[in-house]
């Protein structure tokens, strides 16, 4: 019943194509944060604190840009460095979501995409707002350290799938145009044939399904 009543793209756990793989992904996302927030009902041990919540960042910066990036919203990122010269350049790659036909490749899930982008960018947002915190409060440097430590991790991150997305629109945009010329060109090809004496194919009564333009060509006689 509650399933039925949830609309695509509610941010529901149960309308995830991959329900396990978000779980994890929020739950390393809030861990850390938790984790330095509580930690110190739990044990006096400032130490053990600072561990266990750099372990969990840690595993959050792994989780979120091998795994979660590349299975929620098709994006994931690495750094390579060149041996020759010592450059390291940044190293984006997208899976195509859009669902068109053309492609034959698989739609992007809303609840995935709506939970990702919320979490990406809620996080280092909540780091932000803690290291004001810390400043104001005078506190130990040293959780001012862990926090700027958090920061580098998620904005890291946050940056890194941000531009990964915009690079990955741009090639959907270039593809798009690059499949259109095609069309266009062969469009262009058919009414020169025709021109020149030979028969133009034939195109059916459904010309424009959507935006792409369908044309079915008669066997020549």
């Amino acid at each position: 019943m509650e399933r039925s009543q949830a609309r695509t793209g509610d941010l529901s756990w149960r309308l995830s194509s991959h329900p396990i793989t978000l779980l994890f992904f929020l739950g390393f996302r809030i861990s850390s944060l938790l984790f330095y927030l509580l930690g110190s009902l739990f044990t006096t041990n400032f130490i053990l604190v600072f561990i266990i919540t750099i372990l969990l960042l840690a595993a959050d910066f792994y989780y979120l840009k091998n795994i979660a990036g590349r299975r929620l919203v098709g994006l994931r990122w690495w750094n390579e460095v060149n041996p020759a010269s010592g450059d390291s350049h940044w190293v984006f790659e997208s899976q195509d979501r859009s669902g068109s036909p053309e492609s034959g490749a698989p739609s992007q899930n809303a609840t995935d995409k709506r939970f990702f982008w919320l979490a990406l960018y809620a996080q280092p947002a909540w780091w932000v707002l803690l290291a004001i915190v810390s400043i104001v409060r005078l506190l130990n440097p040293i959780w001012l350290s862990l926090i700027v430590i958090a920061l580098i991790l998620t904005i890291t991150n946050t940056l890194a799938f941000s531009r990964c997305d915009k690079f990955s629109q741009a090639s959907s945009l270039a593809s798009s145009a690059i499949y259109s010329g095609d069309m266009y060109k062969h469009f262009h090809e058919s009414i020169f044939h025709q021109s020149a004496g030979i028969a133009l194919p034939l195109i059916s009564d459904d010309v424009l399904k959507g935006d792409s333009i369908v044309m079915a060509v008669s066997p020549q006689a």
